[in-house]
């Protein structure tokens, strides 16, 4: 029974890794749609995190990648698209606390839950690294101090 719980988890694994993402379009925080899907066709390495206004891990997240951010775009050329999950009044919300907090991060809504259900996020903050083919290489759901520095591993 071990042997096989091991192997559906090595399955779900390599299938994830496999990954590639959804044909979903959502709308930037200044109004204009974004293809989730052409995201991975840029040739460099992508980042996707899934946030909320009101989540506090989140926000710990996002601060943090924020001072590595200039550095990984300067290594790797990484683009980084953080989604907010907020929904109805809550939207409102997200363009002021990305630029009260200066994050240079592309930022899309998801208030429909479009994009979160078709990439089975369940959490978040969950984050997605994709690598320059476009396939998805890391997933991490939550938020604990120090998580940057394995998601730095997978830019290269």
């Amino acid at each position: 029974m071990k042997r096989l719980g091991i192997s559906l988890l090595f399955a779900l694994t390599c299938l994830m890794c496999q990954a590639s993402l959804p044909e979903v379009t959502l709308r930037d925080v200044d109004g204009h749609d974004v293809s989730v899907a052409s995201l991975a066709q840029s040739g460099k390495p992508l980042i996707i995190s899934f946030f909320a206004t009101w989540c506090k891990p989140c926000m710990r997240e996002l601060k943090a990648i924020h001072e590595l951010y200039p550095d990984w775009q300067d290594e790797t050329g990484v683009q980084m698209y953080i989604v907010s999950t907020d929904q109805g009044q809550d939207t409102q919300k997200v363009k002021p606390l990305v630029d009260g907090n200066g994050w240079e991060y592309h930022v899309l809504l998801d208030p429909n839950g479009e994009l979160k259900r078709a990439m089975s996020v369940q959490n978040i903050p969950h984050l997605f690294v994709l690598d320059s083919s476009g396939k998805i290489v890391y997933s991490h759901v939550g938020y604990t101090d120090g998580d940057e520095e394995e998601i730095e591993k997978y830019l290269h």
